[in-house]
This record gives C-alpha cells, structure tokens and sequence, in this order.
C-alpha cells in the first residue's frame, strides 16, 4: 500500500533509516557528487549513478529549493586499486596513448559531459577539477597534521584511523574482523589495516606526470583528499547531501568522512549519504571496466537506440536497488519509451485549459512517490495511468505530462512528429538511406542492394514514400 507523505524522505546510509528531509539552511541544499575518473570512457553504471544524482537535483528544484550541486572530476590521484599502491589510472592511461595527462584528462572529461547532456541531465553549478585544486588539498593535510591525525612512513602520509572513533559508522565496517591486506592491502609501516595515504611521496628515480611541491616534498595527494577539499570549497565545512555509487561507501565515502571531521572539526560533516546501487550483468556481476564487461552510452547509439530510453529504463527501478542490464532489457525500456513519447507527441497538439481539480490527485501521488525516498518506479506508474487513462481529459493529460517531465527529465515535450508515426531517425542509417537512393536514382543497382542488405541484416524495414524513403527497427 502506499502511504501518502507530506514531507520529503531519503534514506540515510549513515544512520540506515530513511529520515525527513530538513535542510541546514531552510530553502537552500547542498549536493556533492562523486564524479568520474578521467581516465577512460565512463560505462552506463557510471551514467545511472549520474542520473541518480539528476533525478534528485531535479526534484528538490521541482519542490522550490535553490540546488547547488558539486560534481568533482578527479584527474589525478586515483591508483588502479582502493590501496594505496600500484600504478595510477591516470598515468597508465597517458602513457597507453603516448599523451600527457592532461591531455586525457581532458578528452575523457569531455566524453563525460556529452554523455550527461545526452541522458539530458542538468550541468552542475560547480564541476571542479582535482589539479586545480590541489592548494586546498595541501591545506587540509596541513590541518590534519597539526592536530596529531596524520603520520610519515616511506612512502606517503598517512591518516590514523584509530584517532577518529566514528571511523566504520557509515558503511558498518567491521575493523575488528577485517584481516590485514583484505580491504586496502598491505603497505610496510602502516599502524592500522585500515589507514589511508593523504599525501604520497614521489618514488626517487621515478618521474611521474602529475607531482607538485608540498611542506612534505614532491608528491602528490591520495584521491580521497579531493573530494573532502573541493566540497568545502563550493559547499561548506557542513553540507546537506553526499551522493555516490555504493561502492564507494566502504573505503573512499568512509575516508573522507574521517579525514573532514577531523579536519574541519565538526559533526555529522554530511547530513544524508545517499548511494546508489550497481548495474548488474546478470546475477550478482557489477558492470566494471576492471572485469571488462562494461556497455557505455556509445555502444547503445551504435545500436540507433535514444541515450533518453537509458535514462527511461533508469527509472523503472528504485536507484537504492541493484538494476539488471542486458540487450533486451534496454531495447524493452527502448520500445515502452517511443510508445510514451508517441503519446506525449500527440497530446502536444491538443488545445484548451485543463482542471485542476481533476489533474490535483496525480499530481499529489506523483510527488508523493518521488518524496517517499525518490521511489522512481512508483513515479512512472502513474505517468503511465495518465498517458493510458480514458477518463482524463486530453488537455488534463497533456498538463500533466507537461509537469511531470521537468521533473524525470525524458524531454516529451520535444517529441517530434515523426514520432507519432513511429519513423525513426539516426544520422548514420539516414547516411546510408541516402546513398541507396542516390545509387538508385544512377541505377547502380547493386550498391543500392547491398545497403538494403545490410540494414535488412540490422532489422531496418525500409519504406519508400514519396517524401523519400522512411526506415524504422522491425
């Protein structure tokens, strides 16, 4: 059954109950997202937990909060593990492309930002990058040494997770239980398992891409030290919402926590940590390009398949659960998206004023799934009941999908009225629509075979009008 709220709820990790929402500063939210790791292009787990962060900026500005929302790039500092030793992704990718990592650093951020505007989530109103960063980053490693919370070993400076007491609160650690080497392996001189480099010392003879001078020589900072340094710079030393992938909770989410509050001397430093969970590939398996199993949002244009059918199928389950993805998953959510479209399309072109009274009861339960901890699957069932119903009226229904949209972001309003008819549009298969008909018109007969051909063998079904010819996916 569904309960009806008056009041907004998320579900914190921190305390694991979902709570009222009550901002620090009445009207205004804070949010810091976890951004990407430029180092390569990010997979379509990466946009969920992106989309994730979208849907819940979009909501609270549907609610009347003025949002500001901080989106990190990290560009620096991030190893190939969650230890504290090996190779730099960062790095390593520089020197498989014979580039510098700056260079990287900014071709990946920029894939990052087409595929955000693609899925059509709003920008950030900071999206700071880690390199520029790195003077506060020293600053609070400063602060940190100064009250007694970081010591030296060979190779960097460490935080001493026994000095903050709160240290497994978030993701309910059990240090106790935890064998050394497990979570964040071993490293010569550590006092705990689970401490973590804040700063690390360039190796001597080694000539790395990215290092800077510090109060502790050349080096450069451990890649939670960012996040905790560039929130308090656009946000606060105090904040209302931390979102992320769930799993950062365990090592980076739980670094950061201790090395702000101590640094920062406050408590708690975020009031609700919000995490989505994985795509999955089936069972159990998370979408991650270390196993190599990753589909990014080119891969599924490739297919003619609307990055806004990603971000449809997004919605259809609750972000706090696991999300399996496969071929067929994403073609359903692809077809339950154009249908949604169609209709949006044709109530577009209806005129007239509609009822409040009549439109006022889905509009509550609209807002009420959504306020119920961001309930996403509830929110597009009564989409659906609208743009299925035969007792609204279609001027109540074209209102409502006009103000239910701004809020899930799919763009029905900009439904074509190629849509209605169920045509479909790809600058690559249009491309080849149009060699065909040019090869026709030369009556060079086979080259327009062999295009019919191989968009036949792709499941194009051609229909030739005398507008010219129209495809669309059998």
């Amino acid at each position: 059954m569904e309960r009806a709220l008056s009041q907004i709820e998320f579900y914190d990790t921190r305390s694991r109950e979902q709570r009222p929402f009550e901002p620090l500063t009445p009207g205004k939210v804070g949010i810091y997202s976890c951004g990407p790791t430029v180092y390569a292009e990010q997979h379509v787990g990466n946009v969920r937990s992106r989309l994730f962060s979208d849907l819940l900026k979009r909501f609270l500005i549907s609610e009347g909060f003025d949002v500001t929302h901080v989106i990190n790039i990290t560009d620096v500092g991030h190893l190939v593990s969650d230890a504290d030793d090996g190779e730099d992704k960062m790095e390593a990718a520089a020197k498989r492309a014979g580039q510098t990592a700056g260079e990287i650093a900014a071709h990946y951020t920029e894939l990052w930002r087409q595929d955000a505007a693609a899925v059509n989530c709003l920008p950030p109103e900071h999206n700071p990058k880690a390199t520029d960063h790195i003077e506060e980053q020293i600053e609070l490693a400063k602060t940190l040494e100064a009250g007694g919370y970081l010591y030296s070993i060979s190779d960097g400076l460490y935080f001493d997770t026994s000095r903050f007491p709160r240290y497994a609160e978030l993701a309910g650690l059990d240090l106790e239980g935890q064998s050394e080497g497990m979570r964040i392996g071993i490293t010569a001189g550590k006092r705990n398992p689970s401490d973590f480099a804040v700063w690390k010392f360039a190796e001597e003879g080694v000539q790395r891409l990215q290092e800077w001078d510090s109060p502790w020589g050349v080096g450069f900072p451990g890649w939670h030290l960012e996040c905790s340094a560039m929130s308090s710079r656009y946000l606060g030393e105090r904040f209302d919402i931390h979102t992320g992938g769930i799993d950062l909770a365990t090592v980076h989410h739980t670094n950061e926590v201790a090395q702000s509050e101590c640094g920062f001397g406050v408590h708690p430093w975020v009031s609700y940590w919000m995490h989505n969970e994985f795509l999955s590939m089936g069972g159990d398996e998370k979408m991650s390009k270390s196993k190599g199993n990753v589909k990014t949002l080119t891969d599924l244009i490739d297919r003619g398949i609307d990055p806004l059918a990603f971000r449809y199928f997004f919605l259809q389950a609750h972000y706090r659960q696991q999300q399996a993805f496969s071929d067929e998953a994403i073609a359903s959510a692809a077809k339950g998206f154009k249908r949604l479209q169609k209709i949006a399309a044709e109530l577009e072109a209806v005129e007239g004023d509609g009822s409040a009274d009549e439109q006022g009861p889905y509009r509550a339960r609209f807002r009420e799934a959504l306020a119920d901890d961001l309930n996403a699957p509830r929110a597009m069932a009564v989409v659906w009941d609208v743009a299925r119903s035969d007792s609204l009226a279609d001027v109540d229904r074209r209102d409502l999908m006009r103000a239910f949209d701004p809020v899930l972001g799919l763009q029905l309003g900009c439904a074509s009225t190629a849509v209605s008819d169920e045509w479909e549009s790809d600058p690559r298969i249009d491309g080849l629509l149009a060699e065909r008909n040019n090869a026709r018109e030369a009556k060079d007969w086979a080259t327009a075979d062999r295009v019919r051909d191989e968009l036949a063998a792709e499941g194009i079904e051609i229909v030739d009008s005398p507008e010219g010819p129209r495809w669309r996916r059998k």
